[in-house]
């Protein structure tokens, strides 16, 4: 079953920086409405990309240093990292299947 990684400022880089397979991080807060909306799909992708993607949470009021760093200006923003870098981002709420369509274009980079 695939889990979803809790992340904080002090966890950020080994688990995303350093991370050796892609990870896909969702920026959110607990008074964003969008970001609860997209929570279960979330947690359905974790599962069903369990083993070939690193699925994330960083709560934007506990760590508004990383929000900065990579600009992140509405939420929900979710942003894919491969080797460190930015790959792609999805900004605001999407549907699943287009949250699968940039994953699925991720891991074939």
């Amino acid at each position: 079953m695939g889990k979803i990684v809790d992340l904080t400022s002090e966890t950020w880089d080994a688990e995303v920086m350093k991370a050796s397979e892609p990870v896909m991080v969702d920026f959110w807060a607990e008074w964003c409405g969008p970001c609860k909306m997209i929570a279960p799909v979330i947690e359905e992708l974790a599962q069903e990309y369990d083993g070939q993607l690193k699925v994330c949470k960083l709560n934007t009021d506990n760590s508004p240093d990383i929000s900065s760093q990579f600009q992140i200006m509405g939420i929900p923003s979710l942003l894919f990292f491969k080797d460190g870098e930015v790959i792609d981002k999805v900004v605001g709420a999407a549907s699943k299947k287009q949250f699968k369509e940039k994953i699925d274009l991720v891991l074939s980079k």
